[in-house]
């Protein structure tokens, strides 16, 4: 029998595998992968929901600032300052915990858990006379860049225990 008389066909290799439908394992992956992205999204929001007051409050501060550069009124910057941590401190802290403070109390509240004692020093001490004085009198006692410098530092370091 003559070989060209036979009625073969050339190879047919099969279809390559198609890359869909997925195999069960991959479903997995994908499946760990979404919760995975998704649990790092929503602990993103919290925290920055979490941060608004404080962003809020430096941003305030930043404004109170540039007020009183232009104003030089440091009896308006300490009752600015005054109200702008008291409303800070009440966002992260228990109302009980922190309303009633007032004096050395306060000021020794609002150091805890700074790395140095910024406001039972003399810069930050001047928060507690500031807003009482007379705006037409001396203030050359006064440290306004140490004041400044020490309620951004308590607004910008969060309270311990949290976030």
């Amino acid at each position: 029998m003559d070989e060209s008389e036979l009625p073969l066909r050339d190879l047919h290799l099969p279809d390559p595998v198609g890359w869909w439908p997925l195999a069960p394992g991959w479903w997995i992956v994908l499946l760990v992968i979404a919760v995975a992205a998704g649990w790092g999204l929503w602990r993103i929001y919290t925290k920055r929901q979490f941060n608004r007051p404080r962003r809020y409050a430096l941003r305030e501060l930043a404004r109170y600032e540039t007020e009183y550069l232009e104003h030089r009124n440091p009896v308006m910057l300490g009752k600015q300052l005054s109200e702008l941590l008291r409303r800070g401190m009440l966002a992260y802290a228990p109302r009980d915990e922190v309303a009633g403070l007032t004096g050395e109390s306060w000021l020794a509240w609002l150091d805890r858990g700074m790395p140095l004692p910024y406001f039972t020093t003399e810069g930050g001490k001047s928060l507690m006379q500031l807003p009482y004085r007379d705006p037409a009198g001396d203030f050359s006692d006064v440290d306004i860049a140490a004041l400044l410098s020490a309620v951004r530092m308590r607004l910008s370091v969060p309270l311990r225990g949290t976030v």
